[in-house]
């Protein structure tokens, strides 16, 4: 038997709904006991690169790990979402530059057609804004092409885990770029206005009414008013008391 043959038969004939439903009733039926007697669970690959010696390389790769069945190519954003919605595999190894279409438009699509699908990017460009791209639009996971193929195979099999993965050189400034692609955080007291959130983070420095005053252009009395209204909104009885909970929620530390 043709063994590429019988790893394509199989992926499709296991997708990951039908595999969770094999192994209750393997269980019901008290055979799903011993793994050397269930049948084999694959992790189904789509893979969507402009060129074909990429896509030849990667699939020769993934096709000689037990447990992984490439069951798809695709060389342009259109043929990508078109076999996505057709094959549902468990993840989508995508290279940004697919012509017609930018990458982050091809990973939103996909999570419309097919919102199982995971999502690895497998990219030349490392840059903050390609990667944070990526993962803005629902990449799970995002390598530098180069990467020696075990990272490659890794990538899918943590990707497919529902866990996420990024290369060596991002993960050093990750952190940040996770940050920045999930937008700032949001104000601790949203009950505040913006004139009054000005008013606070100066009180939280430490300075005086007078002070606030010159910062923001304003009269003192107005000033006087906006510190009223941010106490009582904030529940405290004194400037001490605001400055305490001010700090607390990271404000007047810059």
């Amino acid at each position: 038997m043709n063994h590429h043959a019988s790893i394509g038969n199989t992926a499709r004939i296991w997708p990951a709904e039908r595999r969770d439903q094999r192994r209750t009733a393997n269980l019901l039926s008290g055979q799903g006991g011993d793994e050397e007697d269930a049948d084999p669970v694959w992790v189904t690959v789509l893979l969507a690169d402009s060129q074909p010696a990429v896509r030849y390389r990667v699939r020769s790769a993934l096709e000689n790990v037990s447990g992984i069945a490439v069951i798809g190519e695709a060389a342009t954003a259109n043929a990508t979402i078109a076999e996505t919605f057709r094959h549902r595999p468990d993840v989508l190894i995508i290279d940004p530059q697919l012509g017609e279409s930018a990458t982050v438009d091809v990973i939103s699509r996909v999570s419309r057609v097919a919102p199982e699908t995971r999502v690895l990017v497998l990219s030349a460009a490392d840059d903050d804004t390609a990667v944070r791209s990526a993962i803005q639009a629902g990449a799970r996971g995002y390598l530098v092409k180069g990467a020696d193929l075990d990272q490659v195979i890794r990538g899918v099999q943590v990707v497919a885990a529902g866990e996420a993965i990024v290369g060596k050189a991002i993960a050093v400034r990750f952190s940040a770029l996770l940050r920045s692609a999930l937008g700032p955080e949001p104000y601790p007291f949203p009950q505040l206005t913006t004139r009054e959130r000005e008013v606070l983070d100066r009180i939280a420095a430490g300075k005086s009414n007078a002070t606030i005053a010159r910062d923001l252009a304003l009269a003192q009395k107005t000033i006087s008013n906006r510190v009223s209204a941010v106490f009582g909104k904030l529940g405290v009885a004194d400037r001490a008391q605001a400055i305490v909970l001010a700090r607390d929620a990271g404000l007047g530390r810059g």
